[in-house]
């Protein structure tokens, strides 16, 4: 059994490779059991798809990997040459340690956010709805789990971390002199926006608008900011009005188009529109940057103001990586006791073999001898005593082989394993 890890994150691609390989939390069930029925012998999976990084883990036969990358390539509608040149792909230890580095926020835009453990739990929910999540995965992200705990409580890598949204309120801090003054405009009502939200909310804009596909989400998440609720078909229209936009969506293809940002601009008689495009794919159309007056910051945009004070972690982050290699090490020495070509598994199993027949024979033989009519009693004595000898006739007998110092070892080892019990 072997594990590994294959994907893409914000430093091996571009957003609009990443934007191929975007799956909603309801699109992973299918999509994994279509990737299992596409592999020869079924590995475990799990996928991970969020903003920053979509991944795909396994446990199985190695030969997997390469089918694997195909079949991801041509789910994306890329070549698996485009798709290998932008991904990474890890083995055993590393893939391990990879995950236990992404649950702790190591391996994020914005080191230590707590959000990546969320998704990452929910991807493997997903993946134990789907049957596609066995013995070795579970296994490696419950440790993962564990170990972003310890990671979270005993060192200080969250401290001081700006997020994503925290970063776009402090960009349009920059923009407009009083962010008091301006109308503010959210597209989507998922976890992302809700956090957009509620740091602008914070700057007691002059108001908040939240335009969602269903009404009824929307109306549910402005009714938190004392906000306006409209509809996603509305925005076209209504664009105009606001200052700053925040999209965030699990939309395929974009919301706000060029069009409908020239005309908006042309109604605000330029003045400055603020735009933020969280989402991956793009909810916003990427021509919209090269427009005057629009100032439009994506995820990547973001990376670098994300990124402040992270020097000032590095204590935080060493004391990290120690529980990690711990964590790892842990995993691959249970990795290795359940591997049959390894460790004490195949003397078990000849143990527990031997044992089986040896009370195969006995149960026979006091069969043999009920059938006569011996009594019971004395059928169950000479049952225990014919295992007795059975299981330490090897035993006594090693105890007078070989020289005086092999008998003596021998005799330690025996006193420990059989008369444990000694006072």
């Amino acid at each position: 059994m072997a594990v590994w890890a294959l994907g893409i994150n914000h430093e091996t691609a571009p957003l609009d490779l990443r934007g191929r390989f975007a799956f909603a939390l309801d699109q992973i069930h299918p999509t994994l059991t279509g990737y299992r029925e596409s592999i020869a012998r079924r590995p475990e999976a799990a996928l991970l798809s969020t903003c920053n990084r979509t991944e795909l883990y396994g446990a199985g036969d190695q030969a997997s990997v390469e089918p694997t990358l195909d079949w991801l390539a041509s789910t994306g509608g890329v070549s698996a040459h485009v798709l290998r040149d932008h991904a990474y792909i890890l083995r055993e230890d590393q893939a391990a340690r990879h995950a236990f580095r992404v649950a702790s926020g190591l391996d994020s835009m914005v080191l230590g956010e707590p959000q990546i453990l969320g998704q990452l739990k929910d991807a493997v929910r997903a993946a134990e709805a789907a049957g596609a999540l066995g013995t070795t995965l579970h296994q490696m992200f419950q440790r993962s789990f564990a170990v972003a705990k310890q990671v979270r409580t005993s060192t200080d890598i969250g401290a001081h971390s700006i997020s994503m949204t925290a970063a776009a309120v402090r960009l349009a801090g920059q923009l407009f002199e009083n962010l008091k003054d301006i109308h503010v405009l959210f597209v989507g009502a998922g976890e992302m926006i809700e956090l957009a939200a509620t740091h602008f909310a914070a700057k007691a804009p002059k108001s908040i608008a939240i335009a969602n596909r269903t009404l009824e989400r929307g109306e549910k998440l402005a009714n938190r900011f004392s906000a306006d609720a409209i509809r996603l078909s509305d925005i076209p229209d209504r664009l105009h009005e606001y200052d700053a936009v925040i999209s965030c969506t699990a939309s395929s293809l974009p919301i706000i188009g060029l069009g409908a940002v020239e005309r908006a601009l042309k109604q605000r008689k330029h003045r400055p529109l603020f735009m933020v495009d969280l989402a991956v794919p793009r909810d916003i159309e990427p021509e919209v940057k090269d427009l005057n007056d629009v100032y439009l910051y994506t995820v990547d945009d973001l990376a670098k103001v994300v990124q402040t004070g992270k020097s000032n972690r590095q204590a935080a982050v060493a004391q990290a990586e120690a529980i990690i290699d711990a964590g790892v090490q842990s995993f691959m020495h249970w990795m290795e006791q359940r591997d049959p070509s390894q460790g004490v598994v195949p003397l078990i199993r000849q143990i527990n073999a031997q044992t089986d027949a040896w009370r195969a024979t006995e149960i026979q033989r006091a069969r043999r001898l009920l059938a006569k009519g011996e009594p019971v009693e004395a059928v169950l004595e000479a049952l225990s005593k014919g295992l007795t000898q059975k299981m330490l006739h090897g035993t006594l007998a090693e105890l007078h082989t070989g020289d005086s110092a092999t008998r003596a070892a021998t005799a330690q080892t025996v006193s420990r394993l059989f008369l444990r019990d000694k006072s």
